[in-house]
């Protein structure tokens, strides 16, 4: 039967409202208002539109219903300056890749969520102290009962065992320890990154339209909501101040920047020194400015020479943006099973270009091409090892 659930879903992915899309069906708005309802099923001949206009096949129309990410369980670092179709878009795209994340599941081992809860909300016990501490850190000045996102930044790194060390890959970090990453690919600034946790598992979903330093910055933030705010709204102010210090700590350890740092800060000293951390020089200007490194007229006095010179927009000597590890991997190895990007979009019932967005590019850089008439192979279920 037709699925009133996953007509909501491709509607809402494709960011359209009831009126416009009944406008493209040549149908009225209380015929898409009863699709959605349960109360109407399309014709043939509208369901054939259905599916050209919001681009799913037919047959996606008819599966089981889909888990749904419901706007206040996930965290948008811009959640006010998004419309609601660009709330509705990511949103749907999250679904949708869902659906991708069930059918990878069901044939590979993936990783094992590792992601501590170093939230003091939940009351679940923290990691042991780095460096040796055996006192707990005194109570952060900020959101009350809320965990120091300094002290948990350095928490995790001892957990994870990272040392001070840069982090190389954030997407391929996060995926050893068990998150699952995924990509946006929508083109609107207001829409960074979200994240949130669905059956256990622990999401990310990353807008590759920014820069590579903005999606490094992006991934760590949205694991500081990740570990920090388990037991909390997931939205908020101060749970986005919290996201953003947990972030720049664990990018940028106070140890080594304190080492490292310009100590006379220029802007070409920023731009200088934000490669040993491969983050923006809006950053690392921030940074210097949090731990003491600068007074409040320099950070001041740099802002608006990042602004002037348009690194807000564009990043000087950027990085080259990271890729997920886990989805080459799993490509790869369906590749060797002989299998082709149409035939997985045709069991998944979704199109190839929709996975592509949703995997960092690597599904049509990395499976090779093949007729829609393709069947794919049933297989033992493959395991993905850390590399």
């Amino acid at each position: 039967m037709f699925n009133k659930l996953r007509f909501s879903l491709a509607r809402r992915r494709r960011g359209m409202k009831k009126r416009e899309l009944a406008e493209k069906l040549s149908v009225t708005e209380r015929s898409v208002s009863g699709y959605e309802s349960g109360d109407q099923t399309p014709e043939r001949g509208t369901l054939a539109r259905i599916a050209e206009t919001l681009r799913f096949p037919e047959a996606f129309f008819f599966g089981d219903d889909p888990e749904v990410f419901e706007p206040d369980t996930a965290s948008f670092r811009s959640l006010s300056k998004m419309t609601s179709a660009q709330r509705d878009s990511a949103l749907g795209a999250g679904a949708v890749a869902l659906l991708l994340d069930q059918w990878m599941d069901s044939r590979f081992t993936l990783p094992e969520p590792d992601v501590p809860n170093l939230g003091r909300e939940g009351g679940s016990a923290l990691p042991p102290l780095p460096h040796g501490t055996s006192e707990e850190p005194e109570p952060y000045p900020g959101r009350e009962g809320a965990q120091d996102p300094e002290a948990a930044a350095a928490m995790l790194r001892a957990h994870w065992k990272l040392g001070e060390a840069p982090i190389k890959n954030m997407i391929a970090l996060l995926e050893s320890k068990g998150v699952r990453v995924y990509s946006l690919a929508i083109d609107a600034k207001e829409v960074d990154a979200f994240s949130l946790w669905k059956g256990g598992k622990p999401y990310v979903f990353l807008n590759t339209f920014k820069s590579a330093e903005h999606c490094r910055f992006d991934a760590a933030h949205e694991l500081g909501h990740l570990v920090l705010h388990q037991h909390a709204m997931a939205q908020g102010p101060d749970l986005e101040r919290e996201a953003n210090a947990f972030a720049s700590a664990l990018l940028m350890p106070r140890s080594s920047v304190m080492a490292l740092a310009p100590r006379t800060p220029t802007l070409p000293a920023l731009i200088k020194f934000k490669k040993h951390w491969s983050v923006s020089v809006a950053a690392l200007n921030y940074r210097l400015h949090a731990i003491g490194l600068t007074s409040e007229w320099t950070y001041r006095t740099l802002c608006i020479q990042i602004a002037k010179s348009g690194f807000r927009t564009s990043e000087p000597e950027g990085v080259a943006h990271e890729k997920s590890l886990v989805l080459e991997k799993v490509f790869a190895a369906l590749r060797k099973e002989g299998v082709t990007k149409a035939a997985v979009a045709k069991e998944i019932n979704i199109l190839v270009d929709e996975i592509n967005e949703l995997t960092f590019g690597l599904m049509l850089n990395v499976l090779k091409g093949g007729g829609d008439s393709d069947e794919p192979k049933s297989r033992a279920p493959l395991r993905l090892v850390k590399g």
